[in-house]
């Protein structure tokens, strides 16, 4: 009974971690500073538009604050 329930829980919480893979990185204070714009611009590697819209939402984000 025990490993049933543990292998059920194991599922799950691997079914709900491959969900939170939401996409691209949203452009915002810790993603467009430091080791976060370097985080990020690594999952707009193959998309060169896509990284570029990033780098421009980033440059307004620095220039409003």
């Amino acid at each position: 009974m025990r490993i049933k329930f543990s292998f059920v829980c194991i599922i799950g919480l691997s079914i709900a971690l491959i969900g939170c893979d939401g996409g691209p990185p949203e452009a915002n204070a810790v993603n467009c500073s430091g080791k976060g714009m370097e985080k990020a611009l690594t999952a707009f590697r193959n998309n060169e538009t896509e990284r570029q819209a990033f780098i421009d939402k980033c440059d307004a984000l620095n220039k409003e604050g």
